[in-house]
């Protein structure tokens, strides 16, 4: 895989490698890339954290690929409290979910967004909810908010179940992990002034993320409730 000199980048995870090295995950226009940084503890590491926006230039053609050069590029999204665990939060849906070296420049454009938004101390909970649903509908896990999975419009006081990777189904009985058609098509309008739409959402997402994730938790989440 060709890539460009000298490319925007984040850091979403670092962990020491060899003596005086470190294994870095990268998120990048290009797709989350790994690669070696070669002496971690100098200045190129200190400037290999977190929230950082970076130009890196990476060199190598294979999946472990060497840090050529590492320069901040602009400003770092302050992240404190419940805010820092939420780009956390971010970070690991990354890792575990986006395939290595498949481009997804909307999403890296939207992930630094995101960021900015979390250190301007935005409300929290519609920022991660959009995130989520980016992150699932560019790697073609996404579904329709506004129909069934037969293409009928949603009924404002009709119940419904997700169908992982189809979508929603209508449903007459009741039965625990329900949505109302009034809570999804508020999630369509990012309308979060409609009563439990934002819980809603929040159980919704934790649904369709789930199987991709592959059972396994994730650390971030134990984090908030840690708190």
């Amino acid at each position: 895989m060709e890539l460009p000199v000298g490319q925007p980048a984040y850091v979403l995870h670092s962990r020491a490698y060899r003596e005086t090295s470190a294994l870095v995950d990268f998120l990048t226009p290009q797709g989350r890339l790994r690669a070696v940084l070669r002496r971690a503890r100098g200045k190129s590491g200190s400037q290999a954290r977190p929230f950082v926006p970076l130009e890196v230039e990476f060199r190598g053609r294979g999946e472990l690929k060497t840090v050529g050069r590492l320069d901040s590029l602009g400003v770092a999204a302050w992240l404190n409290g419940d805010a820092l665990f939420s780009g956390l939060y971010l970070n690991e849906l990354l890792i575990r979910l986006l395939p290595a070296e498949d481009p997804h420049p909307l999403v890296f454009e939207h992930y630094a967004a995101t960021l900015q938004a979390l250190a301007a101390g935005r409300p929290l909970e519609p920022l991660l909810r959009a995130f989520e649903w980016r992150l699932l509908d560019e790697l073609g896990y996404g579904f329709a908010l506004d129909q069934d999975i037969n293409g009928e419009p949603l009924v404002v006081d009709g119940l419904y179940r997700l169908q992982v990777d189809a979508g929603l189904e209508r449903v007459y009985l009741l039965q625990p992990g329900l949505f109302r058609g009034d809570e999804l098509a508020a999630m369509a309008a990012a309308d979060w002034n409609v009563p439990g739409a934002l819980s809603a959402a929040k159980r919704l997402m934790r649904q369709a993320l789930a199987v991709h994730l592959g059972g396994r938790p994730l650390v971030s989440r134990e984090l908030f409730r840690k708190r």
